[in-house]
């Protein structure tokens, strides 16, 4: 996360940043106000001080031995000695505009408010009182004028400011002091989570409680557990390949030393031959169950990064065929491919070929010699189909749940054969998103039908 230009790495400080930042900006705003507030309530202390002060004179105003007399009662000054040193000045003149007492050339300020205005290099605060004199004719009403220098009322608003400045800073740090409390209890559990995983006492990939954990933490401790449900799986997985793959090429290569020595110890040319043939023999085979055992390792969900190649399915079942045909030959089995077009889908192109190997080896495998092995291609909907069809003893209903199954063999069968084919044929289309289901071949032989997702255009 990001703060200005300042990264912070710690969910605490995050949460913190998040409520404490935007406290801080809502203080800042309501000190602008509390400024105006402060200065609001400092105008309005003065202007009535101004006015008492005017009040004070005025009432002093009275007409002796038929002159109009005005003096200056000492409260109407004193009431501004607050220890700031300002300077009171003071106007009074009859409605005539003949002048009483004080400065002459003092402004008036209008008599429905004060004023603020200049005076002698000053800044002043004035206020002016319209009085009715009993006696004085038409001197009456006086008008009395006060002002006062911006010293006090500028101290007042400092000092209101700052009260509210004061306020503002504790509110924001009781607010931080508690989140940080808040922050402590409520990210317990994910410290209790951390040690939960972490403990050295705990078995690896059991399940993870953390007691009194919030509903928010809840899903990730269930995402953690499910997560490891699923690596234990992958792990149980794994050892039974390992322990298969070890069990399957144990005999092969048992085989391999038995033929080999053999060869060794025969002298006779004939029988040597035939020994190294059948060591070929065994050699192809024992390739061709590494070649099997690496496409289903890399088949395994998660074992190599996903990719979405356009393949056209026809192009490489053709592909396929050709390089099966001289096997085919050999054994007087007619390979034939029917198809309408291209069959595009999307998906790992190098597990879709062997899904086809694997179908058109084991279809090829079963049929006796004199049969037929069929590929049909065509693009059903939004679906690619494929079809294998041989003329093989095809597989009973109660056995077919099982031959997708690694390492699975038929009892009975007289054919050689690793039992990955079909394993692997299931894995790749499970992987591409699309389904496999066996049937019964019009000849009697087996059909194999695979569905993928058609590519779009």
């Amino acid at each position: 996360m990001r703060i200005g230009s300042l990264r912070i790495g710690s969910l605490r400080l995050q949460l913190l940043a998040w409520v404490v930042l935007p406290l801080a900006g809502l203080a800042a705003i309501n000190l602008w106000t509390s400024h105006g507030n402060a200065r609001a309530t400092a105008d309005l202390v003065t202007d009535r001080m101004l006015m008492a002060s005017a009040r004070a004179i005025a009432e002093q105003v009275a007409v002796k031995d038929g002159v109009l007399d005005a003096s200056i009662p000492p409260a109407a000054i004193e009431m501004f000695d607050t220890g700031d040193r300002d300077s009171v000045y003071y106007h009074v003149e009859t409605a005539g505009g003949r002048l009483l007492t004080g400065y002459p050339d003092l402004p008036k300020a209008t008599l429905r408010g004060s004023i603020e205005t200049g005076f002698r290099d000053h800044r002043l605060r004035l206020a002016t009182l319209s009085h009715a004199v009993i006696g004085a004719g038409a001197d009456s009403p006086i008008t009395v004028t006060v002002g006062v220098t911006l010293a006090g009322h500028d101290a007042m608003v400092r000092r209101l400011w700052l009260s509210a400045f004061g306020q503002q800073l504790a509110l924001v740090a009781i607010a931080g002091v508690f989140v940080l409390l808040g922050l402590r209890r409520g990210l317990a559990p994910l410290i209790r989570l951390r040690d939960a995983v972490r403990s050295p006492g705990r078995s690896d990939l059991d399940p993870v409680e953390v007691p009194g954990a919030q509903s928010e933490i809840r899903p990730l401790i269930e995402a953690l557990n499910a997560y490891m449900e699923r690596v234990r799986a992958q792990m149980a997985a794994q050892r039974r390949f390992i322990a298969n793959a070890a069990h399957q090429l144990r005999t092969p290569l048992a085989l391999l030393s038995t033929q080999a020595s053999y060869a060794l110890r025969e002298s006779a040319a004939d029988r040597r031959r035939e020994a190294l043939m059948a060591l070929q023999a065994s050699s192809g085979k024992l390739a061709r169950l590494a070649e099997q055992l690496l496409t289903l390792s890399r088949a395994e969900p998660g074992s190599r990064r996903p990719r979405a190649d356009r393949i056209d399915l026809t192009e490489a079942a053709r592909q396929v065929l050709e390089a099966h045909a001289p096997k085919a030959v050999e054994r007087n089995i007619d390979l034939g491919l029917e198809e309408t077009g291209p069959v595009p889908v999307i998906g790992d192109g190098t597990m879709l070929r062997e899904m086809i190997v694997n179908l058109v080896d084991n279809a090829l495998r079963y049929t006796p010699a004199g049969g037929s092995v069929t590929v049909k291609l065509t693009a059903i909907g939004d679906e690619a189909a494929l079809t294998v069809i041989d003329g093989g003893p095809g597989i009973a209903l109660e056995e077919r749940e099982h031959v997708f199954e690694r390492f699975y063999r038929i009892a009975g069968s007289a054919e050689e054969g690793s039992g990955l084919g079909l394993a692997i044929v299931h894995e790749v289309v499970e992987n591409a998103g699309g389904s496999v289901t066996l049937g019964d071949a019009a000849a009697g032989g087996l059909k194999v039908d695979v569905r993928l997702p058609l590519a779009r255009p």
